[in-house]
């Protein structure tokens, strides 16, 4: 990771229990693809992929809230086992509610990454917000940290290993690749 990680970010990664993502414009760059049948069409970075992966083995639970709903992301969350996944629901933070209704968890407790205006409400109410590197400029303003990686692009990978580092497991986890 390229960028310095202020203090305060590290110390509320220590307890962050649930990391909350967006999906276009973090776990996707953002664009909308579209093929001639009318599909849409989303590219998802594998190495965000074994981030997630990452943070599970280290006992740090993945979930998604999303303005949109796609068939593309229910298989991709399906493969690497994100739960919860709420799709289409533009009022983030009502659906961020009913995840602590079903969960014992302090908003503490939960990081959450997001690119645009809708996520603010979110970003600013968890325990650690983020955006990366490609968030708008108010994200930008408003986060705890932005990170160096784009979104769709490494983004989630290094906010999985900078939480992974500040509880003090990502070197044992990446011991297994070694």
């Amino acid at each position: 990771m390229t960028n310095k990680i202020p203090p305060a970010v590290i110390m509320a990664a220590k307890k962050i229990k649930l990391l909350l993502l967006d999906v276009d414009g973090v776990l996707t760059d953002g664009k909308l693809y579209y093929g001639n049948s009318g599909e849409e069409l989303k590219a998802f970075d594998i190495q965000d992929g074994l981030g997630i992966k990452l943070l599970q083995k280290g006992g740090v639970q993945v979930g998604i809230i999303t303005g949109r709903v796609s068939k593309l992301l229910q298989r991709r969350a399906d493969e690497l086992g994100i739960d919860p996944l709420i799709q289409g629901r533009e009022d983030k933070l009502t659906a961020l509610n009913e995840i602590l209704e079903t969960m014992q968890i302090d908003m503490s407790e939960i990081a959450f990454v997001g690119d645009d205006l809708p996520d603010l409400a979110v970003m600013r109410c968890t325990g650690l917000g983020i955006t990366p590197a490609n968030g708008s400029s108010t994200n930008a303003k408003q986060a705890d940290w932005q990170t160096a990686s784009s979104g769709g692009q490494g983004a989630v990978r290094e906010v999985a290993e900078m939480i992974l580092d500040a509880q003090g497991k990502l070197q044992t986890i990446l011991a297994d690749y070694q």
